[in-house]
């Protein structure tokens, strides 16, 4: 194709502090390819100022200027994004579809790491959660409680980006990390597979009132997110049949949040939705813009006004809620509830843990216990 398959993948950091990385991504195309690159720069800790993206249906060039960030290991970010990036032979014969059959890929061995330490001292769990992010190591569970004598035994269930976490040297790498992190060359520390009975365990929330489940878990805005500064007048989404024959053309409008190209790249993805043409650019003032010509997978524009009525509202909500909060108060103690959102092949949304143990360590809030599962939104 006249093209090496390493330089499908090209990163030019920044030249000085304030300037923009860029990455650019020229390969075969496939339903969803955005929404895997965006996922992953948001793994990597990365925002993205701006995008461009087109494709002609078989190939696809793609560029985005991300938020520079010290000791982000850019040649690591290169591998992982050429490890979703679709072979050459796919341009050869036809494009991928995101069709369900794909969407259930062979999920990842879950292993416990299991250690105590002696005290429960502020940002523990920041400190614990910061390693495993840079050993690659995905939290599918936590279970973290703390003895009467200050004692705390955490319990991780993670998988391994690297598949490598059954040998006895990843094994030892990910226990040397962990003890460097918490300052505690003497931390016992386990790493084991976890059992089916592990593996299996409910991804409900049964421990919460219906009350609370049903306001988090809805599907639909309730009315305090229908007004005000995060309101729905604060997101404008169009649909435009008009200015493509082939195309339908989609306008966002609204406030920045971290991920939120990852937000509208999942949605699309999850409605199996091909993006041809894309731009994104947000402001100084955190206002965003962006521009998506679409069509659907049978390569028609989107002309049902229920379809277009379905894809505005779940875009509008995702744009909102990208994360759904509450607190709760349970007698002395005060409970802080996040719901993630996940794409139907079940990941949920990168670095949650992280961001929420960060949030609670700025503002100088303990952690006695944490209990996180899973909970997954699909479209409707």
């Amino acid at each position: 194709m006249g093209i090496i398959y390493e330089d499908a993948v090209m990163v030019k950091e920044a030249d000085k502090p304030g300037d923009h990385t860029v990455i650019t991504v020229n390969c075969p195309d496939k339903t969803g390819l955005g929404c895997d690159l965006c996922r992953i720069i948001l793994l990597f800790g990365l925002c993205i100022a701006r995008g461009d993206a087109s494709t002609d249906g078989k190939w696809c060039y793609i560029v985005f200027w991300v938020v520079s960030k010290p000791a982000t290991r850019w040649d690591l970010l290169k591998k992982r994004i050429l490890e979703v990036c679709p072979t050459f032979t796919a341009a050869e014969s036809e494009i991928y579809y995101y069709i369900p059959e794909f969407q259930q890929p062979k999920q990842p061995d879950v292993f416990l790491l299991k250690f105590w330490c002696d005290n429960d001292r502020k940002g523990l769990l920041h400190d614990i959660s910061k390693a495993l992010c840079k050993l690659e190591l995905t939290i599918k569970r936590v279970k973290v409680s703390t003895a009467p004598d200050g004692r705390v035994m955490d319990l991780f269930f993670v998988t391994d980006t690297r598949e490598l976490l059954h040998t006895k040297k990843r094994r030892e790498e990910v226990i040397w990390h962990l003890k460097a992190a918490l300052e505690d060359p003497m931390l016992p520390c386990e790493i084991e597979l976890a059992g089916p009975e592990i593996t299996a365990c409910s991804r409900g929330f049964s421990f919460l009132p219906s009350s609370i489940t049903e306001e988090m878990f809805s599907l639909e805005l309730s009315a305090k997110y229908t007004s005000g500064f995060l309101g729905l007048d604060s997101v404008s989404v169009i649909v435009d049949n008009s200015l493509s024959p082939s195309h339908t053309l989609v306008q966002i409008v609204c406030q920045d949040h971290k991920g939120l190209i990852y937000d509208v790249m999942r949605t699309l993805k999850d409605y199996n939705i091909q993006i041809s043409y894309g731009r994104f650019f947000a402001n100084p003032k955190r206002r965003c813009e962006m521009d998506l010509l679409i069509m659907q997978a049978d390569g028609k524009k989107i002309v049902d006004p229920d379809k277009q009525n379905a894809l505005c509202s779940r875009l509008r909500m995702e744009l909102l809620r990208p994360l759904r909060v509450d607190v709760v108060s349970r007698g002395p103690d005060t409970e802080l509830l996040v719901a993630n959102p996940a794409e139907l092949s079940g990941r949920g949304r990168p670095r949650v843990f992280y961001d929420i143990t960060l949030a609670l360590n700025i503002f100088n809030i303990r952690v006695f216990s944490v209990l996180r599962l899973i909970h997954c939104f699909l479209p409707s």
